[in-house]
């Protein structure tokens, strides 16, 4: 008798452990079992370079969703950022979304200014305002090698 009970307190042990790393592995490998609590928008941006799946989207500083897909509109010739928004997210038609960095070499993420004139944008909808990231090694490189001194002096007036 002592042996079944033994072994039935093993086996409760196990299937603990077993749900625990099942748990781990959907909450870890962002998972949903149940279907997500999402619905998509569009964005085209110039330039999305550092950009990837699953970096977050942010309004007013808060992680509200993630890209979901990148991919090239050869139409528009310009890059189609599938945005993954928690619901209950309101975005308006004058909404704004532009690619910012994390910190000074840190992630790129995208920032959506909501707006709050017009209609709310229906599921599968597009943001039109949009702007790409300040490319860093560009800068560095136009100052590197004097091209922001010649930008400043054309700009003067007079000139």
């Amino acid at each position: 008798m002592k042996k079944y009970s033994m072994e039935t307190i093993v086996g409760i042990f196990v299937v603990i452990g077993l749900l625990c790393v099942g748990y781990m592995t959907v909450k870890l490998g962002n998972l949903s079992i149940l279907g997500e609590d999402t619905y998509v928008l569009y964005a085209r941006f110039g330039s999305v370079a550092g950009l990837k799946v699953g970096s977050p989207v942010d309004v007013f500083g808060i992680q509200v969703g993630k890209v979901k897909k990148l991919e090239i509109d050869s139409q528009k010739q310009m890059a189609l950022v599938e945005l993954g928004f928690n619901k209950g997210i309101q975005v308006y038609e004058d909404a704004s979304a532009s690619v910012k960095t994390a910190g000074l070499i840190g992630d790129k993420f995208i920032k959506v200014d909501p707006g709050g004139s017009g209609d709310v944008l229906k599921p599968g909808g597009t943001i039109t305002e949009t702007s790409s990231a300040l490319d860093i090694e560009d800068l560095i490189g136009r100052l590197a090698f004097g091209q922001v001194e010649k930008d400043i002096q054309g700009k003067k007036p007079g000139k």
